[in-house]
């Protein structure tokens, strides 16, 4: 019903409270701290990657956006995870029991910080020492792209949503964040071309089609994993 055609919620069709767990600021520095990860800007091409251990990405990194700054020079951390240092960490990860024929699931993972005092329903403490703000946390996202389709799921925090259809391009330019865009042009669209729109929450999964438009944004300190379906 939806594969092909929109994007939808799915509430309750996995158990990730034991993958929840081992999320933590505590657990996850704990096992994964010196390591380096793999940063990305935050923008629609995400062309420079910059490598930091992912203490220092925890502790110094996990910033709120700066609205005036552009996502080619917003660092964020999604994907491009080194399998054989991650891979324990993903086999307690459920996925959602659905796929496409033909396809192949792979995931991606990622943290997006908050402020001081995300730590209320939802937030995972992943809360950052004072640095500049020059780095992803709340108001961080990516700004509108598509890709083939998949899943996606909050671990911690809230992440907002917006989706076109492959025959509706969004109005935005690729290197300004999306907290940017909803603030500046998001107000000025006619309803008719305004997006749909969802917060997911922990538990929640979102199921996105093939080459469908869209940009996130974190409301919160969050932890989330997408399965791309290859």
């Amino acid at each position: 019903r939806f594969a092909f055609s929109r994007p939808v919620i799915l509430g309750g069709v996995t158990d990730n409270s034991a993958f929840r767990a081992l999320c933590t600021r505590d657990k996850l520095l704990a096992a994964f701290g010196p390591l380096p990860v793999r940063l990305s800007t935050a923008n629609t091409y995400s062309y420079r990657k910059v490598d930091v251990p992912f203490q220092e990405y925890v502790e110094r990194l996990l910033q709120p956006q700066d609205p005036a700054r552009l996502g080619s020079d917003t660092l964020y951390f999604f994907g491009d995870n080194n399998f054989t240092e991650w891979g324990p960490l993903f086999q307690h990860y459920v996925p959602p029991p659905f796929r496409i024929p033909g396809t192949s699931p792979a995931y991606s993972f990622g943290i997006a910080g908050g402020h001081g005092g995300d730590r209320g329903e939802g937030g995972s403490g992943l809360s950052p020492a004072p640095t500049p703000p020059s780095t992803a946390g709340s108001g961080s996202g990516v700004p509108f792209h598509w890709h083939g389709p998949g899943f996606s799921e909050v671990i911690f925090g809230r992440k907002r949503w917006f989706l076109y259809p492959p025959d509706k391009t969004p109005h935005f330019h690729p290197n300004e964040t999306t907290l940017a865009w909803l603030q500046h042009t998001y107000p000025t669209l006619p309803p008719g071309q305004r997006p749909l729109e969802c917060t997911l929450r922990p538990g929640e999964v979102l199921y996105f089609p093939d080459r469908w438009w869209h940009a996130t944004l974190n409301l919160d300190t969050s932890v989330f994993i997408s399965t791309f379906l290859g």
